[in-house]
């Protein structure tokens, strides 16, 4: 764990209960300031966030309830704008606002990116600024992913506090139907090979002893 992750997650609470469950003194070292601070988007961090197609978010609301959405789009619809900053386009949908209302009074944001076929996961904290499309509508058409049928309401920009890639225990391997062809693809050529030899087999005539 990233030390800039654990100083925003370990809250005295927190601290409270690893001590009395017994494991406060294997995450004490990620609390010293020889720990990898963990708050930039690095080469690794930026590659595997290019490629996901959505994310799960949390936002918290006035009452202090969180709200868990997913939110999804193409392959590459959130973009990487600097080593401290990421965005996407938000799109309409349900026309509920429960994200957009709770971010424009708590700007604090908790996302995990999945990779449910390799089994990794990266989670994210961070603040958000809401830009309304009328504010600067040409870093929505930035953000606006080429060919993607939907329309976008305004930008929503992430700072980055702390990034932390998480371990893959617990986390199922699913895969979407695109990821599965890529497995089952090679399969299928060997089973025509494998067919077309058979077929080749057969229409072969046998030699009379």
């Amino acid at each position: 764990m990233a030390r800039a992750f654990a100083e925003l997650s370990f809250t005295p609470s927190v601290l409270a209960m690893q001590e009395l469950q017994g494991s406060a003194e294997s995450y004490a070292k990620f609390l010293e300031p020889e720990a990898e601070r963990g708050d930039r988007i690095g080469p690794a961090e930026a590659e595997f966030i290019s490629r996901m197609d959505g994310f799960y978010q949390a936002t918290v609301s006035e009452t202090g309830w969180p709200y868990v959405q997913f939110r999804g789009g193409p392959k590459g619809f959130l973009k990487i704008l600097d080593d401290k900053t990421i965005a996407y386009a938000d799109f309409r949908g349900n026309r509920q606002y429960v994200s957009t209302g709770n971010l424009a009074d708590n700007d604090r944001i908790s996302i995990i990116f999945m990779d449910y076929p390799n089994r990794r996961r990266l989670k994210l904290l961070g603040r958000v600024k809401l830009v309304d499309k009328q504010e600067d509508s040409e870093l929505l058409s930035g953000l606006q992913p080429e060919g993607y049928r939907a329309l976008p309401e305004r930008s929503v920009v992430i700072t980055v506090e702390a990034l932390d890639w998480n371990c893959p225990q617990h986390i199922p391997q699913r895969m979407t139907l695109e990821e599965l062809e890529q497995q089952l693809a090679p399969l299928r050529e060997e089973l025509a090979r494998l067919r077309a030899e058979n077929e080749e087999l057969k229409n072969t005539p046998r030699l009379k002893n």
